[in-house]
């Protein structure tokens, strides 16, 4: 598919208050760039009085990819809506909703019975700390290696040590064998590579009006040392088909965490209970005065699935998994050919 089909908004005109994006898969190429005609129309939506969000599975530390292209308001919603960060202000948390560990250590317990094999990796918000025989996909050399429990231990704490990498690829670098697609660098030949600066004082982001929502943290948020978060956690089997390990760790675990999966391998992304990008992005947009009806949104896989059917307008890429094929108002073209610009140039005529 090589053009966006139509949806409500292109029928009726209408400009969107608000676009939603992905990013692997969906915004960004395959080798992990932003192309220069979607740089330009995110930058003629924003001029056109459009805000743009970036919802993501990715951490906040991967997110220099994109940075450059937040601008007024400098969030983007990270870790499948388990983090809002500002990314104006070296990718600081603004909110987190995190995953009680102890739903974690029954997921793990859950899955190791059902699934025999399991391997897992933690993410706080500090960084990412797997098992021994979690797949070698991506080494962060700030990570602990050590068995779940020892990981979801209450009085976990990590020892010092480099900084967090900030390469540009996605939960899918997780699940991809070093020097497949997933794992090209940023700043590839022809793509526009871009980054964001860690200056300035921290500032306060106001996400929810009034009381905050359960289960979320706001305010001075710790990334390192003892009390970290627990923004997901990552569960890989080395035999299931991707779907099938999905559908068994929905029902043997899913009245435990919300489960779901950006991958093409088998790689499970587990957050707290409720947690989303759906849910999260209607908090942000509730702060706006900004309806469902307002918002047009893009994705390509299981965990965009809620974000796309709250949308009022929602397009699936032609890359899409089936499932997403099936909940969306609308398709576009493919993310290696620019799907989400091609939207956007539509609706503001250019």
């Amino acid at each position: 598919m090589t053009s966006a089909t139509p949806s409500r908004s292109s029928v009726t005109g209408a400009l969107p208050r608000l676009i939603a994006t992905d990013l692997d898969g969906t915004l960004l190429h395959d080798d992990k760039t932003v192309s220069e005609r979607t740089v330009a129309a995110l930058a003629a939506a924003e001029r056109a009085g459009v805000d743009v969000f970036f919802v993501t599975g990715r951490p906040a530390r991967w997110m220099d990819v994109v940075s450059a292209h937040v601008h007024g308001h400098g969030l983007a919603i990270c870790a499948n809506g388990a983090a809002v960060v500002d990314l104006h202000r070296g990718r600081r948390f603004v909110e987190v909703s995190p995953l009680p560990l102890a739903a974690a250590r029954e997921v793990v317990e859950a899955l190791r019975s059902a699934a025999p094999g399991t391997s897992f990796a933690v993410e706080r918000t500090g960084g990412i700390h797997y098992e021994p025989h979690y797949p070698p996909f991506h080494r962060d050399p700030a990570a602990v290696t050590a068995p779940a429990e020892k990981l979801l231990a209450d009085d976990f704490d990590p020892p010092p040590g480099p900084a967090p990498t900030t390469l540009g690829a996605g939960d899918e670098v997780i699940a991809a064998p070093l020097g497949a697609p997933d794992a090209v660098p940023v700043g590839a030949q022809g793509a526009v590579p871009v980054g964001a600066s860690d200056a300035g004082p921290p500032r306060t982001v106001s996400v929810i009006p009034g009381a905050s929502a359960p289960g979320v943290v706001a305010g001075e948020i710790p990334t390192a040392g003892p009390g970290q978060p627990v923004l997901k956690l990552l569960a890989h089997h080395h035999e299931w088909e991707p779907d099938a390990f999905l559908a068994l760790a929905r029902r043997t675990a899913g009245t435990l965490a919300s489960i779901t999966r950006s991958s093409p391998t088998s790689l499970l992304e587990i957050s707290g209970l409720g947690v989303s990008k759906a849910g999260t992005l209607a908090r942000c947009c509730a702060e706006r005065g900004i309806a469902p009806e307002e918002v047009t949104a893009f994705g390509d896989m299981p965990n965009d699935m809620e974000m796309l059917a709250w949308a009022g307008t929602s397009y699936a890429m032609a890359n899409a998994h089936p499932d997403v094929l099936a909940v969306t108002t609308g398709r576009t073209a493919s993310n290696n050919e620019d799907g989400v610009a091609a939207v956007i140039e539509r609706l503001l005529g250019t």
